[in-house]
């Protein structure tokens, strides 16, 4: 049975993981970390790892970049592995996510949904075939709570069809700001935020009279605490590196 820490126990995405941990046959929650303190929870929620006394198999961290810190700080002075699937991260804070990983195992993605890992192999697919012939737009949708943007996903997206492309890309975020024609070797970016939209992602592949779209719609928070879920009990039994979703997917097939 995999001892799991949920970091961030009480925000909404905390409360999803709690439930798939309880409802997952293979972990249980040892306690939870939160810098707003107990909500009622039936497991021990501390403000920070400083007042750990138990040590955790793995911890899922679905918070915010400020705990970073913190959280690395624990894992690597304990070899605790973590499934980090907050979003928002600086470069610095990437940098320091890849050197922890040399310490200790960590599982890092921008996405835990198994449906977005595969939009993202078949758009890395389609832009191989398609890519220099058409022009490619990344248009992601999520809720008016949402403070990053883009959203990781749609980064994860772009820096995968950049893989496939002869050459490296320019990533367009702002078009209004440019007053020229668009450029071949580029990639647009594109965020909406409004309501309660869980999560849209769609590349667009728009050539000479024709266009193809893959699109991915997420209709509940819950795909993606169940994909971390999934993760932390993998993660538990790896050596230290960085991990991803495709390493997920490869164990199982």
């Amino acid at each position: 049975m995999i001892k799991t820490a949920i970091l961030g126990c009480n925000g909404k995405m905390g409360g999803f993981v709690s439930q798939a941990v309880s409802e997952h046959s293979g972990a249980e929650i040892l306690f939870g970390v939160d810098a707003f303190g107990t909500n009622k929870n039936e497991f021990p929620v501390l403000k920070s790892f400083k007042e750990a006394q138990d040590k955790p198999d793995v911890i899922i961290d679905f918070s915010h970049p400020s705990n970073l810190d913190d959280m690395l700080s624990y894992a690597t002075d304990n070899g605790v592995p973590c499934v980090i699937c907050t979003t928002g991260y600086s470069a610095a804070q990437i940098e320091q996510i890849k050197e922890a990983s040399k310490k200790v195992a960590i599982f890092y993605s921008g996405n835990m949904s198994l449906g977005i890992n595969l939009l993202i192999e078949l758009s890395k697919q389609a832009a191989k075939v398609l890519g220099q012939g058409f022009d490619i737009e990344i248009v992601e949708k999520h809720h008016n709570l949402k403070v990053d943007a883009p959203s990781g996903t749609a980064l994860m997206l772009a820096d995968a069809i950049s893989e496939a492309l002869p050459e490296e890309p320019q990533y367009v975020y702002d078009r209004h700001a440019y007053r020229k024609k668009r450029s071949k070797n580029e990639i647009g970016i594109h965020a909406v935020r409004g309501g309660t939209i869980v999560g849209e992602h769609e590349v667009i592949f728009a050539g000479h009279d024709e266009v193809v779209t893959l699109t991915h719609q997420a209709q509940s928070k819950e795909v993606f605490a169940v994909g971390s879920v999934n993760a932390a009990v993998f993660l538990a039994s790896q050596p230290a590196g960085m991990y991803n979703m495709g390493d997920l997917l490869s164990s199982k097939f």
